[in-house]
Protein backbone atom coordinates (compact mmCIF):
# COMPACT_ATOMS: atom_id res chain seq x y z
CA UNK A 1 0.00 0.00 0.00
CA UNK A 2 1.29 3.45 -0.91
CA UNK A 3 2.01 5.64 2.10
CA UNK A 4 -0.16 8.61 2.89
CA UNK A 5 1.35 11.88 1.79
CA UNK A 6 3.36 13.52 4.59
CA UNK A 7 2.32 16.90 5.95
CA UNK A 8 5.44 18.39 4.40
CA UNK A 9 6.92 17.18 1.15
CA UNK A 10 10.61 16.29 1.38
CA UNK A 11 13.24 14.90 -0.98
CA UNK A 12 14.40 12.31 1.52
CA UNK A 13 12.84 9.54 3.55
CA UNK A 14 10.97 7.87 0.69
CA UNK A 15 10.04 4.19 0.96
CA UNK A 16 11.13 1.79 -1.77
CA UNK A 17 7.48 1.44 -2.83
CA UNK A 18 6.99 5.17 -3.24
CA UNK A 19 10.29 5.63 -5.04
CA UNK A 20 9.08 3.08 -7.58
CA UNK A 21 5.85 5.08 -8.05
CA UNK A 22 5.97 8.67 -6.74
CA UNK A 23 2.97 9.79 -8.78
CA UNK A 24 0.20 9.27 -6.18
CA UNK A 25 2.22 11.46 -3.79
CA UNK A 26 2.55 14.13 -6.46
CA UNK A 27 -1.17 13.96 -7.21
CA UNK A 28 -2.02 14.65 -3.57
CA UNK A 29 -0.04 17.90 -3.54
CA UNK A 30 -1.07 18.92 -7.05
CA UNK A 31 -4.70 18.72 -5.99
CA UNK A 32 -4.47 20.03 -2.41
CA UNK A 33 -1.40 22.29 -2.08
CA UNK A 34 0.14 22.91 -5.53
CA UNK A 35 2.66 25.50 -4.31
CA UNK A 36 3.79 23.82 -1.12
CA UNK A 37 6.12 25.07 1.61
CA UNK A 38 8.48 22.23 2.49
CA UNK A 39 11.07 21.99 5.26
CA UNK A 40 13.64 24.79 5.42
CA UNK A 41 17.19 23.88 4.46
CA UNK A 42 20.11 23.72 6.89
CA UNK A 43 20.65 27.48 6.70
CA UNK A 44 16.98 28.17 7.46
CA UNK A 45 16.03 29.21 3.92
CA UNK A 46 12.49 28.31 2.84
CA UNK A 47 12.10 25.58 0.22
CA UNK A 48 8.95 25.59 -1.94
CA UNK A 49 7.64 22.87 -4.27
CA UNK A 50 5.50 23.53 -7.37
CA UNK A 51 3.41 20.61 -8.67
CA UNK A 52 1.15 21.98 -11.45
CA UNK A 53 2.11 22.19 -15.11
CA UNK A 54 1.25 25.87 -15.62
CA UNK A 55 3.20 26.93 -12.51
CA UNK A 56 6.23 24.83 -13.43
CA UNK A 57 6.40 26.08 -17.02
CA UNK A 58 5.79 29.67 -15.90
CA UNK A 59 8.76 29.58 -13.52
CA UNK A 60 11.02 27.83 -16.05
CA UNK A 61 10.41 30.74 -18.45
CA UNK A 62 10.73 33.48 -15.83
CA UNK A 63 14.12 35.21 -15.55
CA UNK A 64 13.16 36.28 -11.99
CA UNK A 65 13.98 32.70 -10.99
CA UNK A 66 17.60 31.64 -11.60
CA UNK A 67 19.85 28.67 -11.11
CA UNK A 68 22.25 30.48 -8.79
CA UNK A 69 25.52 28.54 -8.53
CA UNK A 70 26.48 30.59 -5.46
CA UNK A 71 23.40 29.41 -3.59
CA UNK A 72 24.09 25.79 -4.54
CA UNK A 73 27.74 26.02 -3.55
CA UNK A 74 26.71 27.41 -0.19
CA UNK A 75 25.22 24.04 0.80
CA UNK A 76 28.42 22.14 -0.08
CA UNK A 77 30.85 21.98 2.86
CA UNK A 78 33.77 24.39 2.53
CA UNK A 79 36.28 21.53 2.93
CA UNK A 80 34.98 20.01 -0.34
CA UNK A 81 37.07 22.35 -2.48
CA UNK A 82 37.17 20.21 -5.63
CA UNK A 83 33.42 19.54 -5.53
CA UNK A 84 32.62 23.22 -5.03
CA UNK A 85 34.96 24.21 -7.87
CA UNK A 86 33.35 21.73 -10.28
CA UNK A 87 29.71 22.42 -9.39
CA UNK A 88 30.10 26.20 -9.45
CA UNK A 89 31.25 25.96 -13.08
CA UNK A 90 28.62 23.54 -14.39
CA UNK A 91 26.48 24.90 -17.18
CA UNK A 92 23.30 23.69 -15.49
CA UNK A 93 23.99 25.89 -12.45
CA UNK A 94 24.93 29.06 -14.30
CA UNK A 95 22.86 32.13 -15.08
CA UNK A 96 23.49 34.62 -17.92
CA UNK A 97 25.90 35.93 -19.02
CA UNK A 98 28.19 33.02 -18.03
CA UNK A 99 25.53 30.50 -19.05
CA UNK A 100 25.07 32.16 -22.46
CA UNK A 101 28.80 32.18 -23.19
CA UNK A 102 29.39 28.52 -22.32
CA UNK A 103 26.18 27.18 -23.86
CA UNK A 104 26.88 28.95 -27.16
CA UNK A 105 30.23 27.15 -27.28
CA UNK A 106 28.61 23.73 -26.88
CA UNK A 107 25.31 24.11 -28.73
CA UNK A 108 26.72 23.31 -32.18
CA UNK A 109 28.20 20.02 -30.93
CA UNK A 110 24.80 18.81 -29.68
CA UNK A 111 22.64 20.11 -32.53
CA UNK A 112 20.11 17.77 -34.19
CA UNK A 113 22.28 17.83 -37.33
CA UNK A 114 25.33 16.56 -35.43
CA UNK A 115 23.23 13.95 -33.63
CA UNK A 116 22.01 12.67 -37.02
CA UNK A 117 25.61 11.94 -38.01
CA UNK A 118 26.09 10.00 -34.74
CA UNK A 119 23.08 7.72 -35.23
CA UNK A 120 24.95 4.93 -37.12
CA UNK A 121 27.55 4.74 -34.37
CA UNK A 122 24.90 4.74 -31.62
CA UNK A 123 23.10 1.92 -33.46
CA UNK A 124 26.32 -0.10 -33.73
CA UNK A 125 26.98 0.21 -29.99
CA UNK A 126 23.37 -0.67 -29.14
CA UNK A 127 23.49 -3.68 -31.46
CA UNK A 128 26.72 -4.90 -29.88
CA UNK A 129 25.29 -4.65 -26.36
CA UNK A 130 21.96 -6.28 -27.26
CA UNK A 131 23.71 -9.14 -29.08
CA UNK A 132 25.83 -9.83 -26.00
CA UNK A 133 22.68 -9.94 -23.85
CA UNK A 134 21.05 -12.51 -26.12
CA UNK A 135 23.42 -15.23 -24.94
CA UNK A 136 22.18 -15.00 -21.32
CA UNK A 137 18.74 -16.20 -20.19
CA UNK A 138 18.61 -13.47 -17.51
CA UNK A 139 20.09 -9.99 -17.70
CA UNK A 140 20.24 -6.76 -15.73
CA UNK A 141 19.06 -4.15 -18.19
CA UNK A 142 20.78 -1.31 -16.30
CA UNK A 143 24.23 -2.90 -16.05
CA UNK A 144 24.14 -4.68 -19.43
CA UNK A 145 22.53 -2.08 -21.68
CA UNK A 146 21.02 1.13 -20.30
CA UNK A 147 24.19 2.31 -18.54
CA UNK A 148 26.89 1.25 -21.04
CA UNK A 149 25.12 2.59 -24.15
CA UNK A 150 25.11 6.32 -23.27
CA UNK A 151 28.45 6.25 -21.47
CA UNK A 152 30.12 4.61 -24.47
CA UNK A 153 28.61 7.28 -26.71
CA UNK A 154 29.73 10.17 -24.48
CA UNK A 155 33.20 8.62 -24.16
CA UNK A 156 33.50 8.66 -27.94
CA UNK A 157 32.29 12.26 -28.11
CA UNK A 158 34.77 13.32 -25.44
CA UNK A 159 37.51 11.23 -27.03
CA UNK A 160 38.42 9.25 -23.90
CA UNK A 161 39.33 5.54 -23.95
CA UNK A 162 36.45 3.07 -24.13
CA UNK A 163 38.07 0.89 -21.49
CA UNK A 164 37.75 3.70 -18.94
CA UNK A 165 33.94 3.63 -19.06
CA UNK A 166 33.38 1.45 -15.97
CA UNK A 167 35.68 3.60 -13.85
CA UNK A 168 34.16 6.81 -15.21
CA UNK A 169 30.62 5.66 -14.44
CA UNK A 170 31.65 4.69 -10.90
CA UNK A 171 33.16 8.15 -10.32
CA UNK A 172 30.13 9.87 -11.84
CA UNK A 173 27.76 7.95 -9.58
CA UNK A 174 29.91 8.79 -6.54
CA UNK A 175 29.82 12.45 -7.51
CA UNK A 176 26.03 12.21 -7.56
CA UNK A 177 26.02 11.42 -3.84
CA UNK A 178 26.08 15.18 -3.26
CA UNK A 179 22.64 15.45 -4.89
CA UNK A 180 19.90 16.85 -2.68
CA UNK A 181 17.87 13.70 -3.30
CA UNK A 182 20.59 11.33 -2.13
CA UNK A 183 22.51 10.62 1.04
CA UNK A 184 24.50 13.83 1.11
CA UNK A 185 27.74 11.82 1.25
CA UNK A 186 29.97 14.78 0.49
CA UNK A 187 33.18 12.92 1.37
CA UNK A 188 32.53 10.33 -1.37
CA UNK A 189 31.53 13.07 -3.82
CA UNK A 190 34.65 15.11 -3.01
CA UNK A 191 36.90 12.11 -3.65
CA UNK A 192 35.21 11.55 -7.01
CA UNK A 193 35.51 15.25 -7.86
CA UNK A 194 39.27 15.10 -7.22
CA UNK A 195 39.65 11.92 -9.29
CA UNK A 196 37.65 13.27 -12.23
CA UNK A 197 39.39 16.65 -12.13
CA UNK A 198 42.79 14.95 -12.32
CA UNK A 199 41.59 12.61 -15.08
CA UNK A 200 40.29 15.38 -17.33
CA UNK A 201 43.25 17.64 -16.59
CA UNK A 202 45.47 14.89 -18.03
CA UNK A 203 43.15 14.58 -21.06
CA UNK A 204 43.35 18.35 -21.62
CA UNK A 205 47.14 18.22 -21.51
CA UNK A 206 47.09 15.33 -23.98
CA UNK A 207 44.99 17.40 -26.44
CA UNK A 208 47.55 20.18 -26.30
CA UNK A 209 50.33 17.73 -27.17
CA UNK A 210 48.32 15.71 -29.70
CA UNK A 211 45.56 17.76 -31.39
CA UNK A 212 42.49 15.77 -32.40
CA UNK A 213 38.78 16.23 -33.11
CA UNK A 214 36.58 15.66 -30.07
CA UNK A 215 34.66 17.68 -27.48
CA UNK A 216 37.63 18.08 -25.14
CA UNK A 217 39.76 19.36 -28.03
CA UNK A 218 36.99 21.83 -28.93
CA UNK A 219 37.06 23.27 -25.41
CA UNK A 220 40.86 23.39 -25.36
CA UNK A 221 40.98 25.23 -28.69
CA UNK A 222 38.37 27.72 -27.47
CA UNK A 223 40.48 28.51 -24.42
CA UNK A 224 43.83 28.57 -26.20
CA UNK A 225 42.49 30.92 -28.89
CA UNK A 226 42.16 33.52 -26.18
CA UNK A 227 38.54 32.81 -25.30
CA UNK A 228 37.18 33.57 -21.87
CA UNK A 229 36.97 29.92 -20.82
CA UNK A 230 39.00 29.40 -17.64
CA UNK A 231 40.85 26.20 -16.69
CA UNK A 232 38.30 25.53 -13.97
CA UNK A 233 35.42 25.97 -16.44
CA UNK A 234 37.12 23.69 -18.95
CA UNK A 235 37.64 20.85 -16.46
CA UNK A 236 34.19 21.28 -14.89
CA UNK A 237 32.52 21.21 -18.31
CA UNK A 238 34.24 17.92 -19.16
CA UNK A 239 32.98 16.41 -15.90
CA UNK A 240 29.50 17.81 -16.51
CA UNK A 241 29.34 16.40 -20.04
CA UNK A 242 30.31 12.99 -18.66
CA UNK A 243 27.74 12.95 -15.86
CA UNK A 244 24.86 14.66 -17.65
CA UNK A 245 25.68 12.76 -20.83
CA UNK A 246 24.92 9.34 -19.43
CA UNK A 247 22.89 9.22 -16.21
CA UNK A 248 19.73 10.83 -17.60
CA UNK A 249 19.71 8.55 -20.63
CA UNK A 250 20.42 5.48 -18.51
CA UNK A 251 17.32 6.22 -16.44
CA UNK A 252 15.25 7.08 -19.52
CA UNK A 253 16.09 3.83 -21.30
CA UNK A 254 15.53 1.72 -18.18
CA UNK A 255 12.18 3.29 -17.33
CA UNK A 256 11.04 3.22 -20.95
CA UNK A 257 11.65 -0.53 -21.18
CA UNK A 258 9.87 -1.00 -17.86
CA UNK A 259 6.85 1.02 -19.03
CA UNK A 260 6.64 -0.77 -22.37
CA UNK A 261 6.88 -4.24 -20.83
CA UNK A 262 4.09 -3.25 -18.44
CA UNK A 263 1.91 -2.03 -21.33
CA UNK A 264 2.18 -4.84 -23.89
CA UNK A 265 -0.50 -3.30 -26.11
CA UNK A 266 1.69 -0.21 -26.64
CA UNK A 267 4.78 -2.37 -27.21
CA UNK A 268 2.81 -4.42 -29.73
CA UNK A 269 1.82 -1.25 -31.58
CA UNK A 270 5.48 -0.19 -31.71
CA UNK A 271 6.57 -3.58 -33.00
CA UNK A 272 4.00 -3.31 -35.79
CA UNK A 273 4.83 0.36 -36.48
CA UNK A 274 8.50 1.02 -35.61
CA UNK A 275 8.28 4.43 -37.27
CA UNK A 276 6.30 5.52 -34.18
CA UNK A 277 9.34 5.14 -31.93
CA UNK A 278 10.23 8.89 -31.88
CA UNK A 279 6.65 9.66 -30.79
CA UNK A 280 6.83 6.89 -28.21
CA UNK A 281 10.09 8.20 -26.74
CA UNK A 282 8.60 11.66 -26.33
CA UNK A 283 5.57 10.16 -24.58
CA UNK A 284 7.77 8.02 -22.33
CA UNK A 285 9.71 11.14 -21.31
CA UNK A 286 6.40 12.73 -20.34
CA UNK A 287 5.08 9.64 -18.62
CA UNK A 288 8.09 9.01 -16.37
CA UNK A 289 10.88 11.57 -16.83
CA UNK A 290 14.42 10.62 -15.80
CA UNK A 291 14.85 13.91 -13.92
CA UNK A 292 11.84 14.40 -11.67
CA UNK A 293 12.68 17.83 -10.28
CA UNK A 294 14.78 20.91 -10.99
CA UNK A 295 15.58 23.81 -8.70
CA UNK A 296 15.34 27.56 -9.11
CA UNK A 297 16.10 30.41 -6.70
CA UNK A 298 14.02 33.57 -6.46
CA UNK A 299 16.10 36.54 -7.64
CA UNK A 300 13.45 38.92 -6.34
CA UNK A 301 10.18 38.69 -4.41
CA UNK A 302 7.53 36.81 -6.40
CA UNK A 303 3.95 35.58 -5.98
CA UNK A 304 3.04 32.13 -7.32
CA UNK A 305 -0.57 30.95 -7.04
CA UNK A 306 -1.09 33.34 -4.15
CA UNK A 307 1.99 32.22 -2.20
CA UNK A 308 4.68 34.82 -1.47
CA UNK A 309 8.16 33.56 -2.42
CA UNK A 310 10.86 35.91 -1.20
CA UNK A 311 14.19 36.74 -2.79
CA UNK A 312 16.77 34.05 -2.03
CA UNK A 313 14.23 31.31 -1.37
CA UNK A 314 14.43 27.97 -3.14
CA UNK A 315 11.72 26.65 -5.47
CA UNK A 316 11.74 23.00 -6.55
CA UNK A 317 9.78 22.39 -9.76
CA UNK A 318 8.35 18.86 -9.79
CA UNK A 319 8.57 17.98 -13.49
CA UNK A 320 7.20 14.49 -12.87
CA UNK A 321 4.04 15.96 -11.37
CA UNK A 322 3.66 18.65 -14.05
CA UNK A 323 3.82 15.99 -16.77
CA UNK A 324 0.96 14.08 -15.12
CA UNK A 325 -1.24 17.17 -14.73
CA UNK A 326 -4.67 16.57 -16.34
CA UNK A 327 -4.53 20.19 -17.54
CA UNK A 328 -1.61 19.16 -19.80
CA UNK A 329 -3.26 16.14 -21.38
CA UNK A 330 -6.15 13.68 -20.89
CA UNK A 331 -5.43 10.31 -19.23
CA UNK A 332 -2.04 11.52 -17.95
CA UNK A 333 -1.34 8.24 -16.08
CA UNK A 334 -1.57 6.23 -19.31
CA UNK A 335 1.07 5.76 -22.05
CA UNK A 336 -0.52 6.83 -25.34
CA UNK A 337 1.06 7.20 -28.76
CA UNK A 338 -1.45 9.75 -30.07
CA UNK A 339 -0.35 12.79 -28.04
CA UNK A 340 0.56 15.30 -30.73
CA UNK A 341 1.84 17.78 -29.93
CA UNK A 342 3.29 16.53 -26.64
CA UNK A 343 4.12 19.67 -24.65
CA UNK A 344 5.75 17.97 -21.69
CA UNK A 345 8.54 19.59 -19.68
CA UNK A 346 10.59 16.43 -19.15
CA UNK A 347 13.75 18.10 -20.48
CA UNK A 348 12.96 21.54 -19.07
CA UNK A 349 11.92 24.74 -20.84
CA UNK A 350 13.64 28.03 -21.52
CA UNK A 351 17.34 28.83 -21.50
CA UNK A 352 18.11 25.72 -19.42
CA UNK A 353 16.33 23.29 -21.74
CA UNK A 354 18.51 20.17 -21.73
CA UNK A 355 21.46 20.73 -24.07
CA UNK A 356 21.75 17.01 -24.83
CA UNK A 357 18.04 16.31 -25.33
CA UNK A 358 18.41 15.49 -29.04
CA UNK A 359 21.20 13.01 -28.26
CA UNK A 360 19.25 11.46 -25.36
CA UNK A 361 16.18 11.02 -27.59
CA UNK A 362 18.28 9.44 -30.34
CA UNK A 363 20.05 7.06 -27.95
CA UNK A 364 16.74 5.98 -26.43
CA UNK A 365 14.95 5.61 -29.75
CA UNK A 366 17.79 3.60 -31.31
CA UNK A 367 18.42 1.64 -28.12
CA UNK A 368 14.79 0.56 -27.77
CA UNK A 369 14.55 -0.43 -31.43
CA UNK A 370 17.71 -2.55 -31.26
CA UNK A 371 16.79 -4.06 -27.91
CA UNK A 372 13.33 -5.25 -28.92
CA UNK A 373 14.53 -6.33 -32.37
CA UNK A 374 17.41 -8.43 -31.04
CA UNK A 375 15.53 -9.72 -27.99
CA UNK A 376 11.89 -10.25 -29.03
CA UNK A 377 11.24 -12.45 -25.99
CA UNK A 378 12.29 -9.83 -23.44
CA UNK A 379 10.13 -10.06 -20.30
CA UNK A 380 10.05 -8.86 -16.72
CA UNK A 381 10.87 -11.37 -14.00
CA UNK A 382 9.21 -11.76 -10.61
CA UNK A 383 12.14 -9.95 -8.97
CA UNK A 384 11.09 -6.52 -7.64
CA UNK A 385 12.53 -3.56 -9.53
CA UNK A 386 15.16 -1.87 -7.36
CA UNK A 387 15.07 1.92 -7.68
CA UNK A 388 17.99 4.11 -6.65
CA UNK A 389 17.36 6.01 -3.39
CA UNK A 390 16.89 9.29 -5.26
CA UNK A 391 13.58 10.85 -6.22
CA UNK A 392 15.28 13.57 -8.29
CA UNK A 393 17.57 11.60 -10.64
CA UNK A 394 15.03 8.84 -10.83
CA UNK A 395 15.52 5.34 -12.15
CA UNK A 396 16.19 1.68 -11.34
CA UNK A 397 19.52 0.56 -9.92
CA UNK A 398 18.77 -2.91 -11.22
CA UNK A 399 16.15 -4.22 -13.65
CA UNK A 400 16.23 -8.01 -14.09
CA UNK A 401 14.74 -9.34 -17.33
CA UNK A 402 14.51 -12.67 -19.09
CA UNK A 403 15.57 -12.75 -22.72
CA UNK A 404 13.13 -15.47 -23.78
CA UNK A 405 9.32 -15.81 -23.68
CA UNK A 406 7.73 -17.05 -20.50
CA UNK A 407 8.66 -14.33 -18.03
CA UNK A 408 6.22 -12.28 -15.95
CA UNK A 409 4.33 -9.28 -17.30
CA UNK A 410 3.55 -7.98 -13.82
Amino acid sequence: MTRQAPRRFDLRGWSAEDLANPYPIYRHYRETDPVHLGPANASGTNTWFAFRYDDVTSVLSNRCFGRGDTQFSSVVPTECAALRRIVSNWLVFLDPPRHTRLRSLLTREFSPQVVTTLRPRVAAIARELATAMASSPTVDLVADFAAPLPILVICELLGVPRQDRIWLRKQAMSLQQASSGRSGNYAEAETAACELSDYFRREVQRRRREPREDLIALLVRAKDRGGSLTDDELIATCVHLLTAGHETTTNLISKSVLALLRTPEVLGELRANPELMPVAVDELIRYDPPVQMVTRWAQRDQVLRGRSIHRGEKLVLVLGSANRDPLLCPDPDVVRLDRRPNRHCGFGIGIHHCLGSALARAETEIGLNELFRQLPGLHLTDEPVQFAPDVVFHGPERLTLTTCAGGSDA
